[in-house]
């Protein structure tokens, strides 16, 4: 299979557009303003012969571990903290006849208190929640069930750059059975023994200007 997007190129820096979190215009009163939040358009091809479904993940694996030190003014992330996956997209159960998911359409804008999990308006498959779910869970003003695509944000003080890993997977079943608030980690479990092919695209992003000063020098 091959997975490509008109969005970003493969292993390029992933825009604004399609950001949860870009640098603010201000830093005094900020270091970040939120982004338009816009799904990122993916296309795909060469499915294998039997493919009957087709589902997204998209995870940024260089999050930090631990959350001791991130956005925390006078600190830095190191780049040796340990790191684990943050999910930032869940859809299953794509027809099998659809070969692309325009820019936009999944996600355009940040939602307080997140977008409902399930069906996507536009038929396109059943949505997830991600990870920001867990992360706003003690935030008054930001907490509830965040489904469906949410862009990178990472800590602006952390010294990794981050990449984000976009997967299709072609499905040999219609559909994985799965509702309600079902997360990445259920997605994967139920795709088990049903995964015909595979393609990833990865995106970079980072808040931090001193990462992306060393990145363009």
């Amino acid at each position: 299979m091959d997975l490509r997007s008109e969005s970003f190129e493969s292993n390029g820096p992933i825009p604004g557009e399609f950001a949860f979190c870009v640098p603010a215009e201000q830093p005094a009163d900020s270091p970040v303003s939120m982004a338009p939040n816009r799904n990122p358009q993916l296309a795909w091809s060469d499915a294998p012969e039997g493919t009957k479904s087709f589902a997204i993940i998209c995870r940024d694996p260089d999050a930090p571990a631990t959350a001791e030190d991130v956005n925390k003014e006078g600190k830095m992330v190191s780049f040796r903290v340990a790191r684990v996956d943050f999910c930032h997209w869940v859809l299953i159960d794509i027809p099998a006849t659809a070969t692309q998911i325009p820019a936009g359409s999944h996600s355009d804008g940040v939602t307080a208190g997140g977008k409902p999990p399930g069906a996507t308006p536009n038929g396109q498959g059943l949505q997830g929640v991600n990870d920001y779910t867990g992360w706003f869970a003690n935030d008054e003003n930001m907490k509830g069930e965040y489904a469906g695509y949410d862009g990178p944000c990472p800590p602006w003080n952390d010294e990794r750059l981050h990449h984000y890993h976009f997967t299709i997977y072609a499905l040999d079943v219609e559909t994985l059975g799965l509702s309600g608030s079902f997360d990445g980690t259920a997605a994967l479990e139920a795709m088990e023994g049903h995964v015909l092919d595979r393609a990833d695209l990865v995106g970079t992003y980072t808040l931090n200007p001193k990462v992306s000063v060393a990145l363009s020098s």
